[in-house]
């Protein structure tokens, strides 16, 4: 039980150490994100559909 509570306090005290973003910090970080995603979903989707292509000109 005194491993278990010692545990504990070290965690709270490393949580107490943790520096937060902000929340428009946070939210410009999403914005990268999904921005981010879409550009390379569409990259792929678009070389995806240039593969296919070119495998169906062979068959």
């Amino acid at each position: 039980m005194k491993k278990l509570k010692a545990f504990l306090d070290d965690v709270i005290a490393e949580m107490k150490k943790v520096v937060w973003p902000s929340r428009d910090k946070v939210m410009d970080n999403t914005r990268v994100v999904i921005v981010s995603t879409v550009i390379l979903a569409a990259f792929f989707g678009l070389v995806d559909i240039l593969f296919l292509r070119l495998i169906q000109s062979f068959f």
